[in-house]
């Protein structure tokens, strides 16, 4: 930056503008902002084209693996959407990904409750750690 402030009188000016002057410094980052958003949408729009004859094709000549697991996120989905919408407890999901493990399960049926780790290990870490002292 300071490179930016020795060299360029243009940038020195514009510094001192966006100081002086808060409605400057409101139009120059409405610019910023704006502008950049403004082109960016526009690009978007012209380069997304929604033609239903390459999505025919492209989904004619997907492979068999492809469309396995197109199925399958599509099953996760409307399972996961429904347990959503019927308010169950999903929180077992979350345990097990903690885990690292997956949930698998029958479409539309719950897996009982995650059993509590036994605390074996825990009670006699406790009563060596008592014998020490």
């Amino acid at each position: 930056m300071s490179l930016l402030w020795e060299k360029s009188t243009s940038w020195r000016w514009l510094v001192r503008r966006t100081r002086e002057s808060k409605p400057f410094f409101i139009a120059f980052a409405t610019i910023c902002g704006v502008v950049p958003g403004v082109i960016g949408y526009g690009v978007m729009q012209f380069t997304n084209k929604h033609n239903p004859e390459l999505e025919a094709r492209l989904r004619q000549t997907a492979r068999p693996d492809s469309l396995m697991m197109g199925k399958v996120n599509q099953e996760r989905l409307a399972e996961y959407l429904g347990e959503l919408q019927r308010k169950e407890d999903t929180n077992d999901r979350y345990v097990a990904a903690l885990r690292g493990e997956t949930l698998t399960r029958k479409p539309y049926v719950r897996i009982q409750e995650i059993p509590k780790q036994s605390d074996t290990k825990a009670t006699l870490e406790q009563k060596a750690d008592k014998e020490v002292k």
